[in-house]
């Protein structure tokens, strides 16, 4: 098991939560007082992770959200913040990378070493050896795109492959369990907006951690993320949301309703675990 996989369960127990807090900045949706600071990004997702983190078994930071407002220094601050300020979190860099030979390795440099990450989300679409600068980093996760929340998942992810009904999502799911993970660090999006197929990966990887996009403001139902995807444990998930945090409120109680929204979500979420673990 990878230190990283040490951590998220270490995480998981502390905060008796699988709520991942999407960081997925929006300035135009920023109350006017945090939108008008010199560092608006930065100052909200302090705020947020200040009212969350003890909800929160991790962090994810949507790279795009930063460099499309040229804010890369204050992802690297919040990242900084979280690691400060709240060690036990594990932070999640989504930055689905995914490229060959040397540019993988400076990808993988930037989100481990610039970013400082925890994990990375990354795609697999290269094959193994566009992966393999990520996952050699034995103590960091690396989160595969398998089954991805998005309507437009089904034009590639759900081609059949051979014979017996196999997708190309199984196939990626069936890589990731036995030829990507010798180092315990591999970990698999699935999206909530389709229960079946997260069952069915669930099925292929064993334990494996899945990141779970798609509840909140995409629509996944909770319940069904979660007796589909859980393990025997009542763990093995990171349910994130974002936007239904981030934005429960746009006036000057931004972060109040941030928490009320988090509390609310995790207790759905918990009403749903095995209590294996608990």
């Amino acid at each position: 098991m990878s230190a990283f996989i040490e951590r998220l369960e270490r995480s998981w127990a502390r905060s008796d939560s699988l709520l991942c807090v999407g960081l997925d900045p929006e300035i135009e949706r920023f109350p006017q007082h945090i939108a008008a600071h010199a560092s608006p990004i930065f100052q909200f997702n302090k705020a947020i992770i200040d009212a969350t983190a003890d909800l929160a078994c991790a962090f994810k930071p949507q790279f795009a959200h930063y460099a499309a407002y040229e804010a890369e220094d204050q992802l690297q601050r919040t990242v900084e913040y979280i690691h400060t300020a709240y060690p036990d979190v594990p932070v999640i860099l989504d930055a689905k990378r995914g490229d060959v030979g040397n540019t993988a390795e400076r990808y993988a440099i930037e989100a481990f070493e610039r970013y400082e990450a925890d994990a990375v989300t990354v795609n697999p679409y290269l094959g193994a050896d566009s992966l393999e600068p990520f996952l050699k980093r034995a103590d960091r996760g690396v989160i595969v795109l398998c089954r991805t929340s998005n309507s437009g998942a089904r034009d590639l992810q759900d081609l059949p492959v051979g014979d017996g009904g196999r997708r190309l999502y199984h196939v990626v799911a069936e890589l990731a369990a036995r030829q990507w993970n010798t180092r315990g660090n591999c970990l698999l999006v699935v999206g909530a907006t389709y229960p079946k197929e997260l069952a069915q990966v669930r099925a292929l990887v064993g334990t494996m951690p899945l990141l779970v996009p798609g509840v909140g403001a995409q629509g996944g139902d909770v319940a069904a993320a979660v007796r589909n995807g859980q393990t025997t444990a009542g763990t093995g998930l990171i349910v994130n949301s974002s936007r239904g945090i981030l934005y429960a409120s746009r006036g000057e109680d931004f972060a109040v309703a941030a928490r009320t929204a988090a509390e609310t979500l995790r207790a759905q979420i918990n009403a749903h675990r095995s209590q294996a673990a608990r």
